[in-house]
């Protein structure tokens, strides 16, 4: 390794085609492969060229060039595998979080509290109250949004998230 710490910068390249080189266990493929489209060769590999190489070598111009279609149908499977790793990992990761999600059901004339959000100008003091009372539910839309009305009967126009109301209790 070095022998100073001042001497990073000449190890970088080979820090760099290390972290390329590294099987990535979401995706179960290196990242040189998806930059390159095809396996890396190790700098030892060049000097001393390996079975792999010497196949490579050999090989006249219409071998050569079916075994790049092979490579590429290759690729295009190992694509695909990786578009259905991801595919699973988004179902567990989205199980994971529904399994801590509060359902939230709001019906129409239910007395709530509005949260108050930070980039309203009239709230943005020390001890300003977080939230606003009390609103009645005009409207439940899909997706968790309502729309509120004051107590005068006014009507809000935009929808307000779930998320930023809670039941008023007098």
């Amino acid at each position: 390794m070095t022998e100073h710490y001042k001497c990073w910068h000449e190890q970088f390249p080979n820090a760099l085609l290390g972290y390329r080189m590294i099987v990535q266990t979401s995706t179960w493929a290196t990242r040189y492969l998806f930059i390159y489209g095809t396996e890396a060769v190790i700098p030892a590999e060049a000097e001393i060229p390996s079975l792999r190489i010497i196949q490579k070598a050999e090989l006249d111009n219409a071998e050569w060039v079916r075994n790049q279609y092979e490579q590429l149908a290759l690729i295009n499977e190992k694509r695909m595998i990786v578009v259905c790793h991801d595919q699973l990992d988004l179902q567990r990761m989205a199980c994971a979080f529904n399994k801590r999600v509060r359902a939230r059901l709001f019906q129409i004339g239910q007395m709530v509290r509005k949260r108050v959000f930070p980039h309203q100008d009239k709230y943005k003091r020390k001890f300003s109250p977080n939230w606003q009372s009390p609103y009645v539910i005009r409207k439940v839309l899909s997706g968790g949004a309502v729309i509120l009305a004051e107590m005068d009967g006014q009507e809000w126009p935009k929808a307000i998230n779930s998320d930023a109301i809670k039941l008023y209790y007098a």
